[in-house]
């Protein structure tokens, strides 16, 4: 029993196991920023995403009025004519779509790294950069932490549905990461072989390498 237990370990542990492993991250990846995106031109999604944007002190100034959004919120699967109509007044949706094309954009370039050191490494660079700007929503939008509405837990540490939701990019943040680490050695491995005496054209600028 020991034997196949070692074998098994042996497996899981290797090489080919951890290559595996990262091809799979960096495809988890590309479909969160991908499936996530695409939503984001759907009105909902745009919705949904109005105080993390109303709150910021950065992204709000998107909106024209950040500050009225909480009288305009539905819920998801709820349609009334006349929030959708203040929501493209606010720019709401434009902005949703210009986010969505930002994160479908990402979640290519972190696909494309499968094939490609150079775009993979900008794909990776930007899904780990991605997170730091919804986790900052932590500290600006009053919505993720429970409302004090009588119950004793409520304020932090007790993340709302929106909060549970924001924290779970500490995740997306630790896989790219990895990618990322994977992506810079796959890059440096390959201006490793070039020939020393050549001269090579990498990120657009042209370096000369002499023995």
């Amino acid at each position: 029993m020991n034997t196949y237990i070692r074998q098994a370990l042996g497996l899981v542990s290797g090489p080919l196991s951890s290559r595996i492993g990262l091809h799979a991250v960096r495809i988890a990846i590309a479909i969160v920023f991908l499936w996530i995106g695409g939503v984001k031109f759907a009105p909902y999604e745009a919705d949904s995403i109005t105080p993390f944007v109303a709150h910021n002190p950065v992204l709000s100034m998107f909106y024209r009025h950040p500050d009225q959004y909480a009288r305009h919120m539905t819920r998801e699967g709820e349609l009334k004519p006349a929030e959708r109509a203040w929501q493209t007044d606010n720019n709401t949706y434009a902005f949703s779509d210009g986010l969505g094309v930002v994160e479908i954009g990402i979640g290519l370039l972190t696909l494309v790294g499968l094939f490609s050191r150079r775009w993979g490494i900008v794909g990776a660079a930007l899904a780990f950069a991605t997170p730091f700007v919804t986790l900052s929503f932590l500290v600006t939008t009053p919505e993720a932490w429970v409302p004090a509405l009588g119950d004793a837990q409520h304020g932090f540490p007790y993340l709302s549905g929106a909060g549970r939701l924001v924290l779970k990019d500490v995740l997306l943040m630790a896989g790219a990461w990895l990618v990322l680490a994977d992506s810079a050695r796959a890059l440096l491995g390959y201006i490793d072989e070039l020939p020393l005496s050549s001269t090579t054209r990498i990120s657009g600028r042209v370096v000369a390498r002499s023995n």
